[in-house]
């Protein structure tokens, strides 16, 4: 196979011929380094060449072999992912899907993560593409360099690939003889276009693959040692806090530096316009001195934020692009009976339990960063241009980073750092946002406002569905420098790139919008709005989680008209016979259907395939109302996953769980408060999330695994089924339809009271 100069970038692949190359860094003060290995699409649009658009996964925009998987003449073998560990377990899960397909324990393998001077580029690490693309791309990579390494050695020992056995880097042949993987890669050169055909395993002989392998990084974060980006440590290492603006827009007028100056460890005071910070020698002397400064500075009024009692309204207004996404029509069928319902949900952020954190060092003209970004090569494109650096004086080096699920503060504060270790030239500087810095200058997920009506016939079947919705961008990732939050305050400022629409069949504020049920006639409008009175961008699942919400309590409405239960309504409008088997699944094992319950208590159910590409999810829940406070409590949950074939069975019940629980703290309690000056969830005081003592009584976790089927990304998979489940639940438990999240708390027992 071979491709035109132009289709692929070979400067970056030469140098990945150079070596296999460890990241150190240290975690520990005063220790020197640690060496960054594993013992043991949401962003920007990426060129895909016609010679690699039928590899698998992420080979289409990394087709050499040697970008995935380094083997030096010692034996030594680096694999390499473009994407990162958030939380999710897919270090681990990558490590076993390479290990099984090179037939080696992970123990012998140093795995790396993203970095911008090792790895593939494969983007963000978002929309549950991880084991779908990168997981997809190291099961073919490892094949074929399995295969090319055996093909050596039989060439070598004059016998039949067929014969050999591959196991832990050695191949054997019958005879006794033996080489190993350093002695056979001389022979085989990995760089080389990888194949649309790989000599993969059969699943049936899968040892790691459907094992629940220990997670990687879960030791240090139980024992308390380092483990996040904020805990690292590096020689000489300054720190520095930031003075954000109080209001969007407004400009520094004047500060007190003189007197900052003079304080206990200040090292220096950096003011570039309205980007303003302090760097001292200790992290509490930064901290005491940003508290002075940001006293001490005056800023122009800013420009006013939206009302918050007429957002919803407001949205409609100011949506000017009408997207037609979905546009059927069948045989027209007379509608006995025609629903409709409004449904509407608020400002959310992200409430990232660390407060963002980067280290930055610039040194011989190279500025290399520490960052918990969820996409290191966007965000050392837009560093590069906001500092006017080549690409390749940037390097961006992920670290894991304190709790997150999408677009929050990391790449603008990796832009603080920057910034300001451009000015202290040599020496590494470590910056941290403050709590209110965290909550306030979030990228939010933004409001929405979905409308729905449907039509059923005389035998209770749906012959028509007409939904829309009104959002603005879900999907604000950073593609230029204006897209990072001190670039725009800089006395030069950069221009964030225009907002725009992500497409189907991903989606952002439409995504699962089009409901996966057979309906003759089908009408979807996503009503876009390129204004953002806040900051938004990309939150878990994005408009998943609403439009899921929308669909799967409409369906539960439509069943009650229809004189339905509620999962034979949804099995009579399902052909997709894997969905109908988790609906099936997760009302066998709930009991469904349950005897008629008690005031304020209740069940609901639900359905889901993340994005119409990834995991089905159907789940049936129970609960219990407190009338008094409104605090809902989730008795009892049970949730049957389909995600393809499986890698790490704990890996993906781990995340349906934590997904069921962070929406269910979004669908019951969680909102932005802010008013026309200024963003007022500053806390967790001013911005409750759902606590312990709330948390599932119990939660199982059905799988259904599909050795050799095509891996399908489940950690967002969950976020939408839950909402619904809870909606439908709570008319179960009430009586009443709440349609305006968040749905419990004040609101809820506001509800009741009527």
């Amino acid at each position: 196979m071979s491709v035109k100069e132009d289709d692929i970038n070979e400067g970056r692949r030469r140098f990945m011929m150079s070596g296999a190359l460890v990241v150190s860094f240290s975690l520990f003060p005063g220790v020197k380094a640690m060496a960054q290995e594993v013992i043991a699409d949401e962003g920007a649009a990426v060129h895909v060449a016609k010679a690699t658009e039928t590899l698998a996964g992420s080979l289409k925009t990394n087709p050499f072999l040697d970008a995935w998987i380094k083997i030096d003449a010692a034996g030594k073998v680096t694999v390499y992912t473009g994407k990162v560990e958030l939380g999710t377990g897919v270090r681990t899960a990558l490590l076993q899907i390479a290990a099984e397909e090179l037939d080696m324990a992970p123990s012998l393998i140093t795995f790396l993560t993203a970095d911008t001077g090792a790895s593939p580029d494969e983007g963000l690490t978002a929309g549950s593409h991880t084991i779908a693309d990168s997981g997809s791309a190291l099961l073919n990579a490892a094949a074929q360099v399995r295969g090319l390494l055996v093909d050596a050695a039989a060439k070598r020992f004059g016998v039949g690939s067929s014969v050999l056995k591959a196991h832990n880097a050695i191949i054997t042949a019958p005879d006794g003889r033996t080489m190993t993987y350093g002695e056979a890669v001389g022979a085989a050169g990995l760089h080389r276009m990888a194949s649309p055909e790989s000599p993969l395993k059969d699943p049936a002989t899968f040892a790691m693959i459907g094992t629940s392998l220990p997670r990687l990084d879960i030791p240090g974060k139980m024992t308390g040692g380092p483990s996040y980006v904020q805990d690292m440590s590096m020689p000489d290492m300054l720190h520095a806090r930031v003075v954000l603006p109080p209001a969007y827009d407004a400009k520094l007028l004047r500060t007190n530096t003189p007197d900052i100056l003079k304080m206990p460890g200040v090292v220096n005071v950096i003011r570039n316009g309205s980007m303003l910070a302090v760097v001292a020698k200790g992290e509490w002397q930064a901290v005491l001195a940003q508290r002075a400064l940001a006293a001490g500075s005056q800023w122009s009024a800013g420009r006013a934020l939206p009302d918050p009692a007429t957002v919803h309204r407001d949205l409609k207004q100011i949506a000017t692009e009408h997207i037609e996404i979905a546009n059927t029509h069948g045989a027209t069928r007379t509608a006995g009976k025609t629903l409709s319902a409004s449904s509407t949900k608020r400002y959310m952020l992200h409430g990232s339990i660390g407060p963002s954190c980067s280290i930055a060092q610039f040194k011989d003209g190279n500025m290399t960063v520490w960052t918990h970004s969820q996409g290191v090569y966007p965000l050392r494109d837009g560093l590069a241009e906001m500092l006017s650096l080549p690409k390749e004086n940037v390097r961006c080096i992920h670290v894991e980073g304190s709790g997150c699920y999408g677009h929050n503060g990391a790449d603008d504060v990796a832009a603080h750092a920057a910034l300001i270790a451009r000015e202290l030239t040599g020496q590494p500087v470590r910056v941290q946002w403050m709590r209110e810095q965290e909550h306030t200058w979030d990228h939010f997920t933004p409001a929405m406002v979905t409308e729905v009506s449907a039509s059923l016939d005389a035998s209770g079947s749906i012959v028509g569905w007409n939904y829309a919705l009104w959002s603005s961008s879900h999907n604000e990732r950073i593609v230029n420098a204006g897209r990072l939050v001190p670039a725009t305050m800089l006395e030069k400022p950069f221009v964030s790139a225009p907002s725009v629409p992500m497409v189907q069949p991903e989606g952002g504020g439409d995504r699962n919008a089009i409901p996966l049920y057979t309906f003759p006639n089908l009408h979807v409008m996503n009503n876009f709005s390129p204004t953002m009175p806040l900051h938004t961008s990309a939150m878990r699942s994005l408009g998943a989680h609403m439009n899921v919400f929308t669909i799967e309590t409409f369906m539960d409405e439509l069943s009650a008209a229809a004189g339905a239960d509620p999962v034979a309504f949804r099995l009579k409008h399902m052909e997709d016979p894997r969905a109908r088997e988790v609906i099936q699944l997760a009302a066998a094992k709930f009991g469904w259907p349950r005897a008629p319950r008690n005031p304020n208590h209740g069940v609901g159910f639900a359905f889901g395939k993340y994005k119409n590409l990834m995991a089905y999810v159907a789940m049936a829940v129970e609960i219990s109302v407190v009338p008094e406070t409104g605090q809902v409590i989730l008795e009892r949950a049970e949730v049957a996953v389909d995600a393809g074939q499986i890698v790490n069975p704990d890996g993906i019940r781990n995340q349906i769980e934590g997904g069921v629980i962070q929406s269910a703290s979004w669908t019951l309690y969680e909102e932005l408060k802010f008013d026309k000056e200024r963003i007022r969830s500053f806390d967790w005081s001013s911005y409750p999330i759902l606590r312990f003592s709330a948390v599932p009584r119990s939660l199982n976790v059905h799988l259904i695994n599909r050795p050799g089927a095509a891996f399908l990304g489940a950690a967002e998979a969950s976020m939408g089924p839950t909402a619904g489940a809870l909606g439908n639940a709570l008319f179960d438990a009430t009586g009443k339809r709440l349609r305006d999240m968040p749905l419990g708390g004040d609101s809820l027992r506001r509800q009741i009271d009527v």
